[in-house]
This record gives C-alpha cells, structure tokens and sequence, in this order.
C-alpha cells in the first residue's frame, strides 16, 4: 500500500512543481526522454525534483526521485495525448481565470515583480502562461480519471484481501465524532426578496437576449468562490447540492440554462455543462438574501427552546432538526452531519474549522448539546445553531469490522488506483516513449 500512495503522490506532484526553477538556467541541457512528438528535457525533471525535495520532507532522502519524477511527466504526456484523442473539453474560461488568481497569489509571495521573474526565470507572462497550461493538463487528465473510475466498486472480500495484505502498514485510525446540528438563520424581508428578484430577472434577460453566462456570473455572481471562474462549480458528486439546486440541475440537458431556482442561499441561474453518472459539472449565477440587517433573537430564542426540550425529554433532537432546522442537507436526516460526499457518520473534528471544532471538544458525553452558537462560514451569511453529540470514537488500531467503511474507502482508492496505472501502462504501448539516463 505505500507503494501505491507513494505513487500517487508522485503523480500528483507532477502537476505542482511545474514553474522553472532558475538555478538550474546556466546548466547544460540535454533530452532525457521523448514521448511521442514531444521532448523532456533534463532541466524540466531537475526543477521538479528540488521543488519536491523542497516542499515536501518525505522525498528529501528519496532515492531514485528524479527517475520517479521522469516516469511521472511521461504518464501525464501519454494522457494528455490520450485526452486530446478522445477529444475531451474543459471550461477554459474557468482554467484562464483560476490561472490568473494563481498567478496573483504567486506574486504576492515576491517583493516586485521583476524578484519574481528572476528567481523562478521567466517574464510574467511566461509564469502565467506555463500555470494556465499546467491548470489545462490537470483538468484533463482528472477528467479521464473520472471517466476511468466511474463505476467502479469493491465487494466485501476484496476490502477484506486488501486489509490482510496491508494490515501491518495501516497507522492508527483518528478520532473520529458524530455530531448533528439545528441551524437558523434571520428571517428574509419581503422588501431584500423582491429586491433580490428582480436582479435575477434581469439578468435571465440578458441570457434569453444573447450574453455570456460565464461574463455574467463574473459581472453579477455573488457566490464568492465561483463568480471570478465564471461561475463554475466543477464537478460535483450526485448529493453535495442543495436539493432544491440538484434537482433542477440534473435535469437539464447539456449546454441549457434553468428558469430561476431558490434555496436558503438566494436566487440562483444554472447551466448544466457536463453530466457524468455520479457527477455533474456546473455553473451558477447567485444573487443572495440579504440577512446582514436581520434579527437573531428570534433564531436564538427558538434554539434555546429547542434545546430544552430535548434536554428535558420533551423531544427527540432528530425530530425537531426536521421540523425547525433551516439546512435542508442535515434536516433531511435528523440533523446528521455528513462531509463531503461521505454517507459515514462520523468524521475527524479536525475536518472542521477552528471555530466548529472548539464546539465540539467542549461537548464531553454523548447527548450534550452546546447552546447556541452564532457561526461565521468563510462563504455565506452567518447562523445561529446547536450542536448534538452522536458519538464520540477514540484513537485506534483499525478494526475492520467497526472501521469497514473507512476500510471501504481505501480499498476502493487502492482498486482505482491500479485500474488507472494498468490502463496508463497499455497505453505506454501504443505511444512512442524512448528514455535516458538521468
């Protein structure tokens, strides 16, 4: 198994380590490989290898990194040769945009520009050019990744065989918790809503006549963390959505943008871009609710109620997250918090932010719930909420019987994982690869 994530992670550092590294400018260069029609100069694997051995403290002593590295940049060129093959899109709107905040988070770490330019020995536009490629290859090739792994499951005796063949080099499993929450927010004014309506009619307008979603959502969007790519969400699995959102965007066709949807969060515009079984990639326009003005002592009297009801025995907390929570996600389910894409419920506190993780570690005994707690997300307007504690499971050897989905999980990684590098070797075979030594 260390083998494998050792692989991966090499994998993954071919695609992190791109920018030249101007040490290496005044040396010799020389082809240490050819794929295809394309060269792979010294130079290229020479800057990656001191920018891993710099980054990351596991491959200091690692032997055979620049021969590790080479095998790695070989692979990507195969699949990005395979994707253009196969003829795979990306949004390039969204790459040149995540490119061009790269590269402004990239030359707030220099003291000018022109320090910039000479440490990592290109000009600026060069920089940029060589992040918005390196963006383009990683869509790409996580895309036939994606395509490659769609499907895929593991049954009960292949977790097992994967567990008695690895079982000495699992670490201890984490502290893991089970924690369900009631979340309120402030109540919307009818004014903030009609207000917030016909923004989003306006702009449904300028679609129906002709504009650009993607200018759109960059002009009007108040989704902070997609407006600036445009709008895009990526892909994402079948379950992370809001409902109300999932639904309406599973149903449209490729390419067709929905009628007006709201949630909890606003109004929202959405084009559905691709559909995958499990995923969907997408892109939205927000237009929020406005609930900075709002008044939260309703929300807090309410959750202090709530709360002793439960602690009295009046009420089941699953029960009322159902009836009263204003997170259609966790109410659904009695107010279970479920990361990610994960239907396990537990998780590690250190998961959460700081500020959720404090919560839970005053919550000691399981059925404690916290008193209300105004929460500030990094994204969206603030709430009230209480938290329940489910369980709380310590530090542990992994059990593969109590641990079975955690267990599930990295086997299934682990199956994927070599699907992907037997299909990445056959295809070795159907390109031109000559290599020498480095």
């Amino acid at each position: 198994m260390k083998k494998v994530l050792r692989n991966v992670a090499l994998m993954l550092l071919v695609g992190n380590s791109s920018l030249p590294v101007s040490a290496f400018a005044d040396v010799a260069d020389r082809i240490v490989a050819v794929v295809g029609n394309e060269v792979i100069f010294k130079s290229e694997i020479d800057s990656r290898e001191l920018m891993t051995r710099m980054q990351y403290p596991q491959f200091k002593q690692e032997k055979g990194l620049s021969r590790s590295i080479l095998d790695g940049v070989i692979d990507q060129k195969i699949l990005l040769a395979k994707a253009k093959i196969d003829s795979v899109s990306i949004d390039e709107n969204a790459v040149v945009s995540m490119a061009n905040d790269r590269f402004k988070d990239l030359n707030a770490k220099f003291a000018s520009k022109a320090e910039m330019e000479s440490r990592l020995g290109k000009s600026s536009a060069g920089i940029l050019e060589a992040i918005r490629q390196e963006l383009r290859n990683q869509q790409l090739v996580d895309t036939l990744r994606r395509k490659k792994s769609a499907g895929v499951t593991v049954s009960y005796d292949e977790v097992m065989a994967f567990y008695a063949a690895n079982k000495e080099q699992f670490p201890l499993v984490p502290e893991e918790v089970s924690v369900s929450q009631i979340l309120k927010y402030p109540p919307v004014s009818e004014e903030n809503r009609a207000q917030a309506l016909a923004t989003i009619e306006r702009i449904r307008a300028e679609l129906k006549a002709g504009a650009d979603f993607s200018t759109l959502a960059k002009q009007y969007s108040q989704d902070p963390g997609s407006a600036k790519a445009g709008g895009d969400l990526g892909f994402v699995p079948k379950g992370q959505l809001i409902p109300s959102f999932e639904n309406v965007a599973y149903a449209l066709g490729e390419g067709k943008i929905s009628d007006i949807v709201e949630t909890r969060y606003g109004y929202h515009l959405i084009q559905l871009l691709s559909k995958e079984p499990n995923s969907i990639h997408v892109r939205h326009i927000l237009i929020v609710f406005d609930r900075k003005a709002g008044d939260f002592s309703g929300a807090v009297r309410q959750l202090d109620a709530l709360r002793a009801d439960v602690l009295s025995g009046k009420d089941t907390f699953a029960h009322l997250a159902k009836k009263y929570s204003e997170d259609p996600a966790s109410a659904t389910i009695g107010g279970q918090i479920l990361l990610g894409t994960s239907s396990k419920p537990t998780f590690s506190p250190k998961s959460l932010r700081p500020q959720l993780q404090q919560i839970i570690a005053t919550l000691k005994s399981v059925g404690d719930i916290s008193e209300p707690q105004k929460i500030e997300p990094q994204q969206g307007e603030p709430f009230y909420a209480i938290f329940r504690l489910n369980e709380r499971i310590a530090e542990h050897k992994l059990n593969p019987e109590k641990d079975y989905a955690f267990l599930e999980e990295q086997a299934l990684a682990n199956k994927n994982q070599q699907i992907f590098n037997q299909w990445v070797q056959q295809l070795r075979k159907e390109v031109y690869v000559r290599t020498s030594d480095i």
